[in-house]
């Protein structure tokens, strides 16, 4: 049986090269907002991995509170 932290990596792996062949900015950002999802909760399992996401003040990707990646 897969891990929780093993299948959210693979998920937000999987969705973030999906948000790659996107072929509309639509589509695009929703499968980058199901990614940062899946990360979100690999970061709340404490699996001693060392994986780090960064400050708690900057989201994943950049994205800001308006669900805009932030340039």
């Amino acid at each position: 049986m897969e891990s929780d932290a093993r299948f959210y990596k693979r998920r937000a792996s999987e969705e973030m090269a999906a948000a790659g062949r996107a072929v509309t900015e639509a589509a695009r950002q929703r499968r980058m907002i199901l990614a940062e999802a899946f990360l979100a909760r690999l970061k709340t399992l404490d699996d001693g991995s060392g994986i780090t996401f960064g400050s708690e003040e900057a989201p994943a990707f950049g994205w800001s509170a308006r669900g805009k990646i932030d340039a």
